[in-house]
């Protein structure tokens, strides 16, 4: 199973909405009397995630470089340019996991997307091509069609991905 490590502001509500989980859910499967209280560094079980620590691969997105970089059992792979959030906009810093993936979701989107432990953010492919190098989402990490789909077809649910 994966944990979650409350951070500083988190609330129950708000974990739920990140991973996708009914809030119900993650009540009972963490026996918690009082969902109003939670207190940072608590560990919070998220039902239907792998634990990461059984997954060989991991994702590091520099920002500044506009990279991201995947690793195998902390050795590097590959290395794939990608897009990132412009001004007011900005790709947000932190500790994530991909929690599910939709082939072709459409529209700005491309060909793939991998959802994030945040809501509202993903990875996922691009109908503009031009824009990959560039701080121009809004807030996701955008990579070319054909590198999206490559990475989703090695990396699975639960991998963790380090924005920096």
């Amino acid at each position: 199973m994966y944990e979650h490590v409350v951070l500083p502001g988190e609330t129950l509500w708000g974990i739920s909405e990140n991973y996708r989980v009914p809030f119900q859910t993650l009540v009972n499967a963490n026996l918690i009397a009082n969902p109003d209280l939670l207190f940072v560094g608590q560990r919070i079980i998220i039902p239907g995630l792998p634990n990461p620590v059984t997954i060989p691969y991991s994702i590091n997105v520099s920002i500044s470089n506009r990279t991201l970089t995947l690793f195998q059992n902390d050795i590097m792979i590959k290395t794939y340019p990608i897009a990132v959030g412009r001004i007011l906009h900005e790709t947000p810093l932190g500790d994530y996991v991909i929690i599910n993936k939709a082939p072709n979701p459409g529209g700005p989107f491309g060909t793939m997307w991998m959802s994030l432990s945040k809501k509202h953010y993903g990875i996922h492919g691009t109908n503009d091509p031009s824009s990959i190098g560039r701080a121009v989402s809004r807030g996701c990490i955008r990579m070319f069609n054909h590198d999206v789909e490559e990475l989703a077809s090695i990396v699975p649910i639960g991998t963790r991905v380090r924005i920096r």
